[in-house]
């Protein structure tokens, strides 16, 4: 598959609520990209997908491919992206491979640990590119802290908060597999809280020990998780909080907050604030909208065209992404010990062997 001079073609599997998104990124990178085509769990609702791209969207011209075969018979696609729910992926993943498809998916990679391992296993050996959209990491202001961070600018870190308190009305869950083990492994950790934790690792490093709570409250009817708490031990010496809940009214915007000995830094929504000890702050960008409320999707699709642009790079230059699924399974490693300490009512290590 030649990339020279011409836009990438890109194929999306899944059309749930964030395939809107996607397709917004994807419009916005031309002429770096293009959307060739959709596959959906049946051909209407790939063809309504499309009307609608063209529609509402003003993306023309996207193919609503019948089946699986058929999207592996495309010669012309460049990537996929995979946006199907955790519990659908393995088989897919597995005839991606076989074509030689690169493939950027959605989080979680899969229900838990063992099953996330798998599927990347799947992908490294058949040598095939797989990145994972952790879009949290590609905010200026993120970027800008974990450079902040590396240049010791706050000094040694000694103390990591973060919280996500989000709200989901009860019509969320009442979706057939949402919040449930079999569909998407899990509740507010694996589905919401993810994100953070993933920009929280990539920012201080990986924790070593946690102890944890996580209980459903009396504000859903939902099978796993809307409520987190816990304390961590990061492998650097730092200790930190987590709370993560989607019952959290009206919701608000998710943040981290870095003590160190110098200074601390608070990473929200678009906002870095950064307080040094010696009295002197520093505001940069603007605070925004997360889909931390009753509206899910109430974010910016800028981040994901970040990511994808990432991508489609790593694709024309024969690089890793700079979120591989081999990465990934550090935060599948946090969460699948943090809902084990809940459920062994004690504190427990965290598996560390994942790289």
């Amino acid at each position: 598959m030649s990339q020279n001079n011409r836009p990438l073609n890109v194929a999306l599997i899944g059309v749930g609520m964030v395939a809107k998104t996607h397709l917004r990124a994807v419009r916005d990178l031309a002429p770096l990209v293009q959307v060739r085509g959709v596959l959906a769990r049946s051909l209407t609702k790939a063809r309504d997908f499309a009307a609608m791209a063209e529609k509402d969207e003003g993306v023309a011209g996207i193919h609503a491919y019948g089946d699986l075969p058929e999207l592996l018979a495309d010669t012309a696609l460049d990537f996929v992206i995979l946006l199907t729910p955790p519990n659908a992926r393995q088989s897919i993943v597995e005839a991606l491979c076989g074509a030689g498809l690169p493939l950027l998916m959605e989080k979680p990679v899969e229900r838990d640990l063992a099953r996330a391992r798998a599927l990347v296993e799947t992908c490294e050996a058949a040598g095939n590119p797989l990145g994972i959209v952790f879009q949290h990491r590609f905010r200026a202001v993120s970027e800008q802290l974990a450079d902040l961070l590396s240049a010791g600018a706050l000094g040694t870190v000694g103390l990591v908060e973060a919280t996500v308190p989000w709200w989901r009305e009860q019509g969320y869950y009442d979706e057939p597999g949402r919040g449930t083990y079999d569909r998407d492994g899990g509740g507010v950790l694996i589905s919401q809280a993810i994100h953070t934790l993933d920009l929280m690792l990539s920012l201080v490093g990986d924790v070593e020990r946690v102890q944890a709570i996580a209980r459903k409250t009396r504000f859903h009817s939902m099978e796993a998780e809307d409520f987190v708490s816990a304390g961590l031990t990061f492998a650097n010496g730092a200790v930190g909080s987590l709370q993560a809940s989607t019952a959290q009214y009206p919701g608000g915007a998710e943040f981290i907050v870095i003590h160190g000995d110098q200074g601390v830094a608070r990473l929200g929504a678009g906002q870095l604030v950064l307080q040094g000890r010696d009295g002197r702050e520093d505001v940069f960008g603007d605070q925004g909208t997360t889909g931390g409320g009753a509206d899910p999707m109430a974010f910016t699709h800028a981040w994901h065209q970040c990511v994808i642009e990432d991508f489609a790079h790593a694709v024309q230059k024969n690089r890793p992404p700079r979120v591989t699924g081999r990465e990934a399974l550090r935060v599948h490693a946090l969460i699948d010990a943090l809902i084990a300490s809940s459920d062994q009512e004690r504190a427990l290590d965290v598996q560390r062997d994942v790289d």
